[in-house]
């Protein structure tokens, strides 16, 4: 009882404007859309992505609306939330807006062979194939989403002090992220293997495909379009992952991986929080996502290697900056 209180209880001091994790998405928001008509000659989904630009901003200005009407912890947290639900929409989004770039996949792909000698996206999958092991890797990976939102919820409920900067770290990471991914158009394996051949890929050929993905009608439900999913067909992760794959993969997004960035920051929040069972606790799952990443075929090793790099330096730099640029955090 005395907690439902404290969750309701009007703040002494509510917030007049935008929370820092809102400033970061309008700035992603007002950035994106100059670049957008900077493009538009090149573009033929502008109404689908100004659709997304409206349901962002509604979605912000009417959870701001209600928190005026009653500013307390519960409207603050439904404010973050609804910020961390708009990611599903900005994701496909870096698709629409990379289809101007040149894809990049050949580089990536020379690269990984001439540092690994092979493509641990075809060759892990195919040596490590029981079911025990595809259960577990495919878990790590579709755990990205319980492990973000899970140390924001420990934050809001046992470090509330610390709620909104954890939340702005986390939610700044993805739009960091987001913007690598619009200057950087790299599909990964399991959209580029299956354009080029696995036979080229066998022979270590890595065609340039110039614009292919920009040019095409995409729908990643038509399996000519990615590689099947490899993994236990029959498992209850492999049934997630297909769900989630199904409702929002494109192909971008693969370089640096920012399923393991975002889970670097969260595991430095973790350990931050100074909950020990919780650290160890998200500890295998970061494990088990970081090779999941391209187990599943969804990126290359290196874009995992170059998450885990970005992943520290998001975390280090986000960290400083909202210190020493957004306001001192309140209890």
């Amino acid at each position: 009882m005395k907690f439902f209180r404290q969750l309701i209880a009007v703040e002494e001091h509510p917030r007049r404007g935008l929370m820092p994790v809102e400033w970061v998405m309008m700035t992603y928001l007002l950035a994106t859309s100059l670049f957008i008509l900077l493009t538009s000659s090149s573009r033929t989904t502008i109404g689908l992505m100004a659709w997304t630009r409206a349901q962002a901003l509604i979605v912000t200005f009417a959870l701001w609306g209600l928190y005026r009407l009653k500013p307390c912890r519960l409207t603050t947290m439904l404010r973050i939330a609804g910020q961390m639900s708009l990611l599903g929409l900005w994701y496909p989004d870096t698709y629409e807006l990379n289809r101007v770039f040149l894809n990049l996949d050949h580089i990536f792909a020379g690269w990984e062979e001439s540092l690994f000698g092979c493509q641990p996206a075809l060759v892990f999958s195919q040596v490590y194939n029981l079911p025990i092991v595809s259960e577990l890797l495919t878990m790590g990976y579709v755990s990205y989403y319980p492990l973000f939102v899970g140390v924001s919820l420990f934050y809001f409920f046992w470090r509330y002090e610390h709620f909104e900067r954890t939340t702005f770290i986390i939610l700044a990471s993805f739009f960091l992220s987001y913007v690598i991914f619009v200057v950087l158009p790299v599909a990964g394996p399991q959209f580029y293997f299956k354009a080029v051949g696995l036979e080229n890929i066998s022979a270590g050929i890595y065609p340039d495909l110039q614009n292919y993905f920009g040019q095409l009608e995409f729908d990643v439900l038509d399996p000519q379009f990615s590689l099947p999913l490899p993994g236990d067909t029959d498992g209850f992760f492999y049934h997630i992952l297909e769900f989630t794959h199904n409702a929002g993969e494109r192909p971008t997004a693969a370089f640096p991986s920012s399923h393991v960035s975002v889970t670097v920051v969260v595991m430095f929040l973790a350990w931050e929080s100074r909950n020990r069972w919780l650290f160890y606790a998200f500890l295998p799952f970061a494990v088990l996502l970081f090779f999941g990443t391209f187990y599943i075929q969804a990126h290359y090793a290196i874009d995992a290697i170059a998450g885990f790099f970005a992943g520290v330096t998001m975390y280090f730099l986000l960290r400083w900056f909202f210190n020493r640029f957004c306001c001192k955090e309140r209890s």
